[in-house]
């Protein structure tokens, strides 16, 4: 077991005890409010309902001169009843012919990688936090996170899940605001707004480098005994 077991038990306890005072869907709702609050006054996702629409917003706005130059825009796909949802840093190239996150090597071995701790790629949803392929895929850049992230902010708001799991230093530090490295947000599990939210390798790094794919399945163990007991709790 991890040290970090611990604190997915007050994790668990904390809203066993919210469930109790106030039923189960008022943690969800605040989530929502606080994402919602994330988002600037004024910004045309606020009024979106649902992902659809949010779809929608992001296939007809340029938010960033890359938004002029894409193929197809990679808002997300998944259950939007879901519980979880995974956010990668960007669309690569196949995502951005196809229009779908995570459909390329990378997204096979995602696949695999939730197969492992018994869940299915179409019970969850699955986005990255820009939209839009970066030109030959390099790192998605301060100002381009900052444009997109409000939309990310508006489908948590609509999803209102009970767990994220973040794929690679960029989707951990653009959701914690934090410059950590990524084995400085691995590891533990972190109270995104009252959701635990893990932070754990990009598929597409795994596949450069095996020597990652151990630490990687201890944080997917991690996750999946977090999952496991915000079941028991809900």
């Amino acid at each position: 077991m991890l040290a970090t077991d611990p604190l997915i038990g007050e994790l668990r306890d904390l809203i066993t005890q919210e469930i109790g005072l106030h039923g189960p869907l008022i943690p969800q709702m605040l989530f929502a409010e606080k994402m919602r609050a994330l988002i600037p006054k004024g910004h045309p996702v606020l009024g979106l309902t649902s992902l659809d629409e949010i779809g929608d917003y992001v296939a007809r706005t340029q938010l960033v001169p890359i938004d002029a130059d894409r193929q197809n825009p990679v808002p997300g796909d998944g259950d939007p009843q879901t519980r979880i949802v995974v956010i990668g840093e960007a669309p690569g190239a196949r995502e951005d012919q196809m229009g779908r996150p995570f459909v390329g090597r990378a997204g096979q071995l995602l696949n695999k990688m939730l197969a492992a701790i018994d869940l299915d790629r179409q019970n969850v949803f699955v986005t990255n936090i820009l939209k839009t392929r970066p030109p030959g895929n390099r790192d998605p850049s301060p100002e381009e996170i900052a444009a997109h992230i409000p939309i990310l902010y508006q489908q948590l708001a609509l999803i209102r899940p009970l767990l994220i799991l973040c794929l690679g230093r960029h989707a951990g530090r653009g959701l914690l605001q934090s410059d950590l490295p990524l084995k400085g947000m691995r590891g533990s599990a972190h109270d995104f707004y009252g959701v635990p939210l893990f932070v754990t390798y990009h598929p597409a790094a795994l596949l450069r480098n095996t020597r990652w794919k151990r630490p990687a399945w201890e944080d997917l163990q991690m996750f999946q005994r977090c999952y496991q007991a915000l079941n028991r709790a809900t």
